[in-house]
């Protein structure tokens, strides 16, 4: 008989984790105390955006529960605490929601389930919790990404799990939970659990840096990134999927946080991190390529800006630490028209912004555009229909949202991340 899964926290990584195991086949209690937020979910209203999430728990149908009662926890073999856990601005985890969640949940559930720590924490926080016998905690890893949810959860890569003792056999019940996703399953210490995922994310940074800093030469010299990745990508040392599309540093938290980790371990332990501030201060500067381009570019007194996207990428509600919303508040000089196909730009941002009510109502009379964030609507976007609405000719489109051939076509000044500059072309 399959067992029970709880999961506590209905936020961003709790409900899609949940979904995932629900599509599985397995019995799903989704608990919150947040009253309002359960009602929400019951009547199929997300608080999140993510491809293939609704369709995922409408086929869960009964499967997947949603409840604001604790006692309800009680009836489950195996139970993920997985709440989101906030950051600040200097990247540290506020884990005390967590910590509440976690005492709350031992104290209603069954003496003999196991409990999963599923949200991401500092190295060394899972032993010290104290809340139940080693042999029934352990660490999960997760692997959400923002726009990439569903599809990471349902199917993931590997899993990895921190235990107490790795060389003890994991729990039988949440063994075949985790057999469900028919994944390589890899059991380590807590500490190394909780590492190895700063570790994955250390590594894409450092793709992500290397494709920056590279990209930009490619901008001075000539040369185009987009014929140079393919080439890395079918190195059997970089690989196909690494993360080798330029782009305007690291943004959404995620990274940051655990950038920010790195570094003040390395100052506790006295060890050497120097490279982490490297990666930091090359993401500081990467997130003003669009607004260094503006101001070489446009030389109307008292511009109009367009902005094309406001979130920090495509499909997401997210604006923690995005490109675009730090380009609108450093346009001072500038009257604004922003246009996000999920998120309301706010007034807060810059005294002189409106929202238009799509894309190309940003245009209008602008004397140039920047489209900050790659959705794909942009995409349909034509640049004759842009020239059209258009006062100047300028185009910042770090990732390549229309087409180059049918851009120039059109007359406009377009700017991308990593190809030559408007006028460098060979």
């Amino acid at each position: 008989m399959k067992p029970t899964v709880g999961f506590a926290g209905m936020t961003h990584l709790g409900l899609v984790s949940a979904a995932a195991v629900a599509g599985r086949g397995f019995k799903v209690v989704c608990f919150d105390s947040d009253q309002a937020l359960v009602d929400r979910l019951t009547r199929r209203q997300w608080p999140v955006l993510e491809p293939g999430l609704d369709e995922l728990i409408r086929s869960n149908g009964a499967r997947q529960h949603f409840t604001a009662a604790p006692s309800d926890l009680a009836a489950c073999d195996v139970i993920y605490v997985a709440p989101d856990v906030p950051t600040d601005d200097q990247g540290r985890s506020d884990v005390s929601g967590l910590t509440a969640l976690v005492r709350g949940t031992a104290a209603v559930m069954d003496p003999g389930a196991v409990m999963v720590v599923l949200s991401q924490v500092p190295p060394g926080y899972t032993r010290t919790l104290g809340v139940l016998s080693p042999e029934r905690l352990y660490y999960q890893v997760e692997t959400l990404v923002f726009g990439q949810a569903v599809e990471r959860a349902m199917k993931p890569e590997r899993t990895i799990v921190g235990c107490a003792d790795p060389a003890r056999p994991l729990d039988a019940r949440l063994r075949a939970v985790l057999d469900g996703f028919g994944c390589p399953i890899l059991p380590m210490r807590y500490e190394s659990a909780e590492l190895a995922k700063i570790s994955i994310n250390c590594c894409l940074v450092a793709s992500i840096v290397v494709a920056n800093t590279l990209a930009e030469l490619c901008e001075q010299i000539g040369a185009d990134w987009s014929e140079i990745a393919p080439a890395l990508k079918l190195d059997r040392r970089i690989g196909p999927h690494a993360y080798l599309a330029p782009g305007l540093g690291i943004a959404g938290g995620n990274l940051e946080r655990d950038l920010a980790t790195v570094q003040r371990l390395a100052e506790i332990q006295g060890t050497e991190a120097g490279v982490v501030a490297a990666w930091l201060r090359n993401s500081r500067y990467r997130r003003y390529w669009p607004l260094r381009q503006l101001q070489e570019r446009v030389r109307a007194v008292d511009p109009v800006i367009g902005i094309l996207g406001v979130t920090y990428k495509e499909n997401t509600h997210s604006i923690k630490n995005s490109p675009a919303v730090a380009l609108i508040k450093a346009l001072t000089g500038c009257r604004l028209a922003a246009f996000d196909p999920v998120v309301r730009a706010s007034a807060e941002w810059h005294p002189r912004l409106t929202v238009a009510d799509n894309p190309l109502a940003a245009c209008d009379g602008a004397d140039a555009v920047a489209i900050m964030t790659p959705w794909p609507l942009f995409r349909t976007l034509g640049p004759a229909d842009l020239a059209q609405r258009m006062h100047g000719r300028v185009v910042i489109d770090p990732f390549a949202m229309l087409d180059r051939a049918a851009a120039a076509a059109a007359g406009l000044e377009h700017v991308v991340l990593g190809a030559p500059l408007p006028g460098d072309q060979q």
